[in-house]
């Protein structure tokens, strides 16, 4: 047989385990809302238990290698949690999101490795590595949930932020950490601290330059699928290049992600431009998702796991209690240094919210085959994710129905949607007004259309009306929303002068911090 031969057999063959998984994965997305039993279920934890069906009858679809979560399904994930996360709200929250994604992995590293050695078998090096990889945290299906339920927004900034961040440091721990039993260096802190510095001021750099870059680019052009092209190259190319010159390529996306989101997408993109990236960046990460979740239930070697079940029963309480101790202390010091007032509610959501996933598993899996214990460290991961993701995942609604922290959202949705009607039934009419005089429109006709829109609109203006009378906080949205159009407005503008040759240089806004100061009392 033919090396061609081969190769078309190989690549026919990934093409086919690709098509039954994602076959498997919209199977799943579409029996999740036909059944209203299966709603309850976050749609991500939905497809790790049918993943872990498939492996339960020892049905396993695909190799999953750490190299394809890294390197093809973790940096669009990344990107579009970074683009969706606004800087103001990130900014407001800076103090807790740092010091979760920073001294929130120490804690977890320490507090897990420490544990493991001391009441099993394992090295200390070996469960520090175990602490590494599960110091990254993975709230997809908790902000999810968040934001189907109408959680409050500080709550979902704090966990998409804390993951964000704690992605990267998670990964610069465990490159130091995984060196030492190579004999590649020792656990100096001089040494420690300058790669760590050069890890994350790589990162840094690379994602800034290429952010700001493809910014630049986006200025200059008016064309949707290329610059929705342009961010897609930005993701994957800031995570090459960042890992290409010894960075961390997580940091490298994160960075781009957030310049993109916030700067170049409101200086550069007309609102329909952006739009149209943002909702493109939804379905990939919906799609990157349903693959990766479906594959880590499938992946589960249940064989290897029940071997293993005290470690993984010791590493759940340690993973459990650094947690505990980390959020209710870390949040304590941010309400004492920044006057965050993170109450106890919220400490306990943000504790029980903290889920691992993906990088957790490409983490372990990422082990090189000559370490010890390599075995034990991939089984101690996989049930401690499965645990979070399982238990903590299928108990987070619970937990905020009894906290009390189930927000407005769907009475939110709904007033948005009002509005919208609003303004598209007066456009309506605005349009049927130049045509009055049309001698081509039966004045009958017109009459009886006109009478239809304008009673249509008076129902709307009616509901909206009842809204505000019942929930008079509403109204902060439509404010909210007028902000927003007036920050639009002014980038656009910006955006017309560059593209026309009227204008040479970034123009910084001016409303954003206007606007801002007339919120302060």
């Amino acid at each position: 047989m033919s090396l061609e031969t081969v190769t078309d057999e190989v690549i026919k063959q990934n093409l086919e385990q690709f098509l039954i998984v994602l076959s498997v994965s919209l199977s799943v997305a579409t029996v999740s809302r036909i059944f209203s039993w299966f709603r309850q279920i976050p749609y991500t934890l939905l497809l790790v238990i049918v993943g872990l069906g498939l492996a339960f009858i020892d049905i396993h679809l695909i190799n999953l290698s750490p190299e394809l979560i890294l390197e093809i399904f973790l940096p669009p994930l990344l990107f579009e949690a970074a683009w969706n996360t606004r800087w103001r709200d990130l900014k407001a929250n800076w103090i807790p999101v740092i010091l979760f994604a920073v001294m929130g992995v120490i804690v977890s590293i320490v507090g897990v490795g420490f544990a493991l050695n001391q009441f099993t078998p394992l090295p200390l090096v070996t469960a520090l590595l175990v602490g590494a990889s599960l110091s990254s945290t993975d709230p997809v299906a908790v902000v999810a949930l968040f934001r189907e339920l109408g959680a409050s927004k500080r709550l979902t900034v704090l966990l998409e932020g804390e993951s964000l961040f704690n992605d990267g440091v998670a990964v610069v721990a465990f490159v130091l950490l995984v060196e030492i039993p190579l004999g590649a260096h020792g656990l100096s802190v001089e040494t420690t601290l300058s790669r760590v510095f050069a890890f994350v001021g790589i990162g840094v750099a690379i994602g800034a330059l290429v952010g700001f870059g493809i910014s630049y680019l986006t200025q200059r052009l008016d064309l949707p699928l290329v610059e929705q092209s342009l961010t897609l190259v930005s993701a994957y190319g800031a995570y090459l290049l960042t890992e290409e010159f010894g960075g961390s390529g997580v940091i490298g996306v994160v960075t781009t992600g957030l310049i993109l989101g916030n700067f170049g997408s409101r200086i550069g993109m007309n609102p329909r431009t952006r739009l149209l990236v943002t909702e493109f960046w939804e379905f990939l990460a919906f799609f990157v998702n349903s693959i990766v979740f479906l594959l880590i239930g499938d992946q589960i070697r249940l064989s290897t796991l029940t071997d293993n079940l005290n470690l993984i029963f010791i590493a759940i309480a340690a993973v459990v209690l650094a947690r505990l101790v980390a959020t209710f202390a870390l949040a304590t010091l941010s309400n004492w240094i920044a006057k965050t007032e993170i109450d106890l509610r919220e400490k306990t959501v943000l504790w029980w919210g903290g889920l691992r996933g993906s990088v957790s598993i490409a983490l372990a899996l990422s082990v090189p085959v000559i370490l010890p214990n390599r075995q034990d460290i991939i089984d101690i991961v996989f049930g401690v994710v499965l645990f979070t993701l399982l238990f903590q995942g299928l108990t987070i609604q619970w937990l905020l129905s009894k906290l009390d922290l189930i927000g407005d959202r769907p009475l939110r949705q709904n007033y948005s949607e009002l509005l919208a009607r609003r303004v598209a039934l007066k456009r309506v009419l605005d349009y049927l007004a130049k045509l009055e005089q049309s001698p081509d429109i039966d004045p009958e006709f017109f009459s009886y259309e006109q009478h239809l829109v304008k009673q249509q609109l008076k129902n709307v203006e009616d509901a909206i009306q009842n809204l505000n009378d019942s929930y008079p906080q509403l109204q902060l949205l439509t404010m909210e929303q007028l902000r927003e159009t007036l920050l639009d407005i002014e980038a656009d503008t910006y955006a017309e002068f560059i593209r026309s040759g009227r204008l040479s240089t970034n123009l910084s806004p001016v409303l954003q911090e206007i606007l801002a100061e007339s919120k302060e009392p």
